[in-house]
C-alpha cells in the first residue's frame, strides 16, 4: 500500500523482518491508474495511513486483512477489498501473500463504492489481474502505465464498479451472545459441535442464537464455520501442509469431504490455492 512501509507486529519479534515494499509516496500518483504487484512476507503490516486515491487490494494468493475504524475486512483470493480515498487503515497479513494494488485517482472513483468494502472478483476481473501481474515487473515501486496497460485497467475499473459487494469474507460480531462462540471457534476451526451445544454453553437457545447470526453475519452458523476453515486452510497450505492432514485436522471425516467443501466455497481445489500453482 501506498507511503507506508511494513514493519512486524510486536508479537512477531522472533520472525524475520519483511523486506520493505513500499516506499513513501508523493502526494500524486504517476498516472490516474496504476498497478503495482508483490510478494509481501507473513507477518507483516503496515502503520495506519491514508492516502488521497482509493486502492484496490487483491491476493492470488494467503489471505490479506485490512484494519478499519471498528472494523477488520478479510479478503481470500476470491475478494478483493476496496479502500476509497482518505480512508484510514493498516494493512497486514499472517502468512506470505502474492498481492497487487491498483491505484485510482479521486476523479476516477465515482462508480465505485463510497465504503470500504470487499468486492467479489469475477473470472474476467482475476484474469486481468492475472495478466497484469504476468506482464507488469514485480516491483516495489508503482510506474506509469503504458498504453495497452492503461486500457487494460480501465475495464478492470469498470469490473468492480459492478462487483458484488459483501462486509468480509468472515464478518465477526461484538453481539454478548454470539461473540464468545465465534472467538471459541477461531482458537478450534474443528470443533464440530452443532449450534444447539454453543447456545446451551452460553445460555441462549439454538433459534435466538440462529437469528443472531443472521443478523450479525449476514448468514448461517455453518457457513461462517466453513469460511473460518477455508480461511485457515489458506494459511496452512501456504506453509505446504498436506491436505489429508489438514482435513483431519480441521473436523472433517476425510480429505474428499473436506475437498467438496473448500471448491464449493472457493472454486478452488486447495492443491490450486497454493502460492506455486498461483
Amino acid at each position: 500500500m501506498p507511503r507506508a512501509t511494513p514493519r512486524r507486529p510486536a508479537a512477531a519479534a522472533d520472525q524475520k523482518t519483511p523486506a520493505q515494499l513500499v516506499p513513501p509516496y508523493p502526494h500524486t500518483l504517476p498516472a490516474p491508474l496504476v498497478f503495482r504487484s508483490a510478494q509481501l512476507e507473513g507477518q507483516a503490516e503496515y502503520p495506519v495511513h491514508s492516502h488521497r486515491w482509493g486502492e484496490f487490494v487483491y491476493s492470488f494468493s494467503g489471505v490479506m486483512e485490512v484494519r478499519l475504524a471498528g472494523q477488520q475486512v478479510l479478503a481470500p483470493p476470491q475478494l478483493g477489498i476496496w479502500l476509497p480515498p482518505q480512508v484510514e487503515h493498516q494493512g497486514l497479513n499472517r502468512q506470505a501473500a502474492a498481492h497487487s494494488s491498483l491505484y485510482v485517482a479521486p476523479e476516477l472513483c465515482g462508480a465505485l463504492p463510497a465504503q470500504a468494502c470487499a468486492l467479489v472478483v469475477s473470472p474476467l476481473a482475476r484474469a486481468l489481474l492475472e495478466h497484469l501481474r504476468t506482464h507488469t515487473a514485480t516491483s516495489p515501486t508503482a510506474h506509469a502505465p503504458s498504453a495497452e496497460e492503461h486500457r487494460l485497467l480501465q475495464v478492470l475499473v469498470d469490473q468492480l464498479a459492478h462487483a458484488q459487494r459483501v462486509r468480509s469474507y468472515l464478518p465477526h460480531s461484538t453481539d454478548p451472545l454470539l461473540a464468545p462462540v465465534l472467538q471459541a471457534l477461531e482458537a478450534d476451526p474443528a470443533d464440530n459441535r452443532p449450534l444447539s451445544a454453543w447456545a446451551a454453553q452460553v445460555h441462549s437457545t439454538e433459534r435466538t442464537l440462529s437469528r443472531r447470526c443472521q443478523r450479525e453475519l449476514g448468514m448461517s452458523f455453518v457457513a461462517w464455520r466453513q469460511r473460518l476453515r477455508v480461511l485457515t486452510a489458506l494459511g496452512r497450505l501456504a506453509r505446504g501442509e498436506k491436505v489429508t492432514s489438514l482435513a483431519l485436522d480441521l473436523g472433517y471425516a476425510s480429505a474428499s469431504a473436506f475437498i467438496a467443501m473448500f471448491r464449493k466455497l472457493t472454486g478452488l481445489t486447495p492443491e490450486a490455492c497454493r502460492p506455486s500453482a498461483g
